[in-house]
Formats: C-alpha cells, sequence, structure tokens
C-alpha cells in the first residue's frame, strides 16, 4: 500500500493504520480520503502530501 508524507512535517499515512482519530479507517488509501481531512499533526490538507517512493 502506498504511503504519502507530509512536506511540512514529515508525518506519514500509512493506509494500513488510517487515522482512526479523524475518522479515517484503517484500509483506507490516500485518494479515498475527502479532500477536506488535514494532517493531524500540524493541519495542512492533502495537497501537502507527497507520495513515498519505496
Amino acid at each position: 500500500m502506498k504511503k504519502y508524507r507530509c512536506t511540512v512535517c514529515d508525518w506519514v499515512y500509512d493506509p494500513e493504520v488510517g487515522d482512526p482519530d479523524s475518522g479515517i479507517a484503517p484500509g483506507t488509501m490516500f485518494e479515498d480520503i475527502p479532500d477536506d481531512w488535514t494532517c493531524p499533526l500540524c493541519g495542512v490538507t492533502k495537497s501537502d502530501f507527497e507520495l513515498i517512493e519505496e
């Protein structure tokens, strides 16, 4: 599963974990997160995340 990193604070969205505190269930792909979701650490939007090349 593809992981995405916040370009501001380096928090990593891992789809296997999701973001339960924000209502994003484990198994949710980054592309399926609502557009109004924000980084749980610094509050920036999805557009400030980049794909982590593995």
